[in-house]
Order: C-alpha cells, then structure tokens, then sequence
C-alpha cells in the first residue's frame, strides 16, 4: 500500500504538460458532454412538473357552494316583505342556470325569484368564486315564528363531469303583529300608499236604469301585490252592484326589479230608483315601514241624484217577485200542474218500455208490403196497365199484351182474345201493313177487350192439358 502511494505521488505532483494537444482535446470534450447532460437533466425536470401540475389541476373538480342570508336578518312584520337571498358560487362558471327549489311556508306569502339576478364575485377559503343571487321575497299573515328549511340547488360547473348540488343552512325568522292591528285582521305594511279613485257616469244627467261605475286603485310600495287587501264595497240601497273581477299585478321600475305591488277593484251599480244616492267612503288602514306608524288612507264619498225615466222598464227578477209574493224563494205546483207532471211521466215509461213492441209491428208492416209490393208486380192487372205505354212506343211492343194474357190464363193466343186481335195480326203481316191505323183502334177497343176477357176467361181455358208439351208454355 505504501508502495502504490509512492509510486503515486511523484506522477501527482509533476505540473501538467503544456504541449500535448491530445490531453487538451480530451479534457475539453468531456467538459462539453457534462455541460450538455446537465441541461438536458433541468429541462426534463422541468417538463415533468408541470405536466404534474397540469394534471393535477384538470383532474380536480370544480366546487359548488350555497349561501342564505335574511333581509331584514331575524324578524319582520305581519304584512311586510323579508327578502331570503341565495348566493349560487363556483370557482369555474355555469354552463347553464342553476336549478331552484320551491319554497313554501305556511301562513305566509312566497313570491320566487322572477329570473333576475345579481352577479357575485367573492373570494372564499383563499379561492376565488363567482356566482348568481336569487331573492325569494316572503310575506307573513301570521304573527308566529317561520323555519326555513335547507333549500338543494342543483347546478353544473364547466368542467364538472356531472351536474353537482349543494344544500344552504336552515334558518328562522319570527313576525311580530305591528302596533294598533288585531291578530286576524287584515295587515298592509309599504314605505308608501297611494289610494285613489274614478268615478264615470254613463249619462249626463243620470236617469233611472243608467249606470255609475267606481274604479279604485291601490299602490303600494315595497309591498306584494298578492297581500294588498281588497277594499270594502258593500250594497247601497236604490242601486245594483256589479263588481267585476280586480286587477292585481307587481310594479317594477322598467328594468324588471321589483318595487311594490298594485290592485285595481272596479264595480259598477245600475240607478233602480230616483232621488239622491250616496256611495260610503273607504278607508284603508296600513303600517308605514318608513316612518313606524299607523296610517289611514281614504277616499272620498260619491253623492248623485237620478232622475225618473219613463221609457226605463226594470230587468225581470225573479228572486224580487217572490220576495213580494211571501215565498222565500220557493216555488209551488198547483194540484193541475202536478196532475200534467204525472201524466207526462207516465207517458213517457209507457213509450219507453212500448219500444220493442212498435219496433217489431213496424218491421212486420215492412215486411208484408213488401209482399203486397212483389204480388202486385207479379199480377195480371199491373201488366194491363202497361199496354198503352208500350202501344204508343216506337216501335210499338205487345209483351205486356201477352203476359196479362198468360196471367190472365187465357194462353198466348191473341186470335182467341177477340176480333180486333184478328185485325191486328192481319194488318201487321198481311201484303199492305197497315200497323199504325190497326194500333190505333186497339188502343180504343182496349176498355172493350178486358170486358170480354173477363167474361169469357171461364171458357177459355180447357179443362185437359195439351197431348203435344210443346203448347206447355201456353198454360199457366
């Protein structure tokens, strides 16, 4: 061992040759080499973590999160608006709107968001998120406490493999009855009022039989046009109302956000009777949520006189004539309109349980005029009626002249008939035809031949049949 470090030390301490150009060649090229693997090891490194990071961060899910909060926070009044606000937040973006529960609460109104919303940008946990709020507005009629329940939204982040939900926490409010209102009656809480009203007379001056017509309008700011109470209008004496269906809708300020609520009540009374008419002012007592306080809104009554109207005939009621009859609105039958009443009725079971009887007798008529119809189309008399038409046919026909022959059962040989067949059949086939002078004369002889062959059909048929069966057809 000591030998080898003897050995060594003497090469190590000699100084490094200047002039071999070989030894200088091959210490610089390995230097290059170690230089360039160095590189190459810090650029692969590098492309290694971030294609990790990048991995990563597509791998990772975007995140859904749902916030509730309460405007005013814990109570409100009876008849006032409390705003629940849900914020919808991811750290990607929507791909489409979120999906909303319904919120329902017993003894209170919930009016859903109207498809406004404010957009939110908020960093949460060191992350950034944005999103959407939606406002459900909540009016209560009872003076209780109200448990909110945890309301599922359901919603789809961009680069989310499927759509994602999220629960918001319960939460309570209680609604306390304002000051100077009774529990159950009706409660009309804005930051403002407006109470006004039409009048509009169908004539000028009003007679008996014209018309006035009352249109209220109710606005309220701040306030549901579901919770405006409707106002009082009752029957006068000397007038028939007529109320027609009221007008509710919200008020908005052109660009779709909500600011109060608006009805619209229009009744209309027909003048029964002359002389001076009164319609009552209405009051209306609300809660102004601006100032806390108890206010009263009104309108004026309405005064108008009526003149007679002679021309004027007054619509038939028949609830008003039996008032003055003493009826009570009944009616009773007298002792002929009860006896008319049973009859009818008896007349009518007789006619229903009567129909399969009359249905088979019509269809035995059908049946036997049908019979009647086929006898008489096969009797002697219906061909006698056909020679004059067939006389005076061009050419002129005897086959009706032969078949009532043959139903006559006098044969087929017209030669035994009378003489004026004779005539007949020597005009027709003799050398000089005379046909139509022949035809003539037997049309008038034709009363003069059914005589003839009544009186003499007894004789005219034998008593044997032929010994030859080709004369067969000339017997019946």
């Amino acid at each position: 061992m000591i030998r080898l470090i003897d050995r060594i030390a003497p090469i190590a301490s000699k100084p490094a040759p200047t002039g071999d150009l070989r030894c200088i060649q091959i210490k610089c090229g390995s230097g290059l080499a170690r230089e360039s693997a160095r590189s190459f090891t810090t650029k692969f490194g590098t492309l290694l973590i971030l294609s990790l990071i990048s991995i990563n961060a597509l791998a990772a899910e975007p995140e859904l999160r749902i916030q509730t909060r309460l405007q005013p926070a814990d109570s409100v009044m009876v008849g006032g608006i409390l705003e629940l606000h849900l914020d919808v937040l991811t750290d990607s973006w929507f791909t489409e709107a979120p999906t909303l529960p319904d919120l329902k609460l017993p003894g209170a109104l919930v009016m859903p968001p109207d498809g406004h919303a404010e957009h939110l940008n908020q960093t949460l946990d060191g992350k950034s998120f944005n999103g959407m709020r939606y406002s459900y507005r909540i009016t209560p009629n009872l003076a209780q406490g109200f448990d909110i329940p945890a309301l599922t939204v359901r919603a789809t982040p961009g680069q989310a493999s499927a759509p994602l939900t999220a629960q918001s926490q319960p939460l309570h409010f209680i609604a306390t009855q304002p000051p100077g209102f009774k529990p159950g009656e009706p409660v009309l809480v804005a930051q403002g009022l407006r109470f006004t009203q039409t009048v509009v007379n169908s004539a000028t001056p009003l007679k008996v039989g014209d018309s006035l017509t009352r249109q209220l309008t109710l606005q309220a700011d701040d306030a549901l046009a579901m919770s405006l109470p409707a106002p009082s209008l009752e029957d006068v004496a000397g007038l028939s109302r007529y109320p027609k269906a009221p007008q509710i809708s919200n008020l908005d300020d052109g660009r779709g956000h909500f600011n109060g609520g608006q009805r619209i009540d229009t009744v209309t009374y027909r003048i029964d009777t002359e002389g001076r008419h009164n319609l009552p002012a209405i009051q209306l007592k609300w809660w102004d949520a601006s100032t806390r306080q108890t206010r009263t809104a009104q309108v004026p009554a309405v005064t108008f006189d009526a003149v007679a109207n002679s021309a004027y005939r007054p619509v038939f009621s028949i609830t008003e004539d039996l008032k003055k009859l003493g009826q009570q609105g009944r009616v009773h039958l007298s002792g002929h309109g009860l006896v008319l009443l049973a009859l009818l009725v008896a007349v009518t079971l007789l006619g229903w349980f009567a129909r399969p009887f009359v249905h088979r007798t019509y269809l035995q008529w059908q049946a036997r005029r049908r019979v009647r119809r086929a006898a008489w189309l096969e009797s002697a008399d219906y061909a006698w009626r056909q020679i004059p038409a067939q006389i005076d046919a061009r050419p002129a026909q005897l086959s009706a002249l032969y078949l009532w022959a043959r139903r006559s059962r006098m044969g087929l040989k017209l030669t035994n008939l009378g003489p004026r067949l004779q005539d007949l059949l020597r005009a027709c086939y003799s050398r000089q035809p005379t046909e139509e002078q022949a035809l003539r004369q037997l049309k008038q002889s034709l009363a003069t031949l059914h005589s003839q062959a009544k009186r003499n059909t007894g004789s005219a048929a034998p008593a044997l049949r032929p010994l030859n069966l080709a004369y067969e057809k000339d017997f019946p």
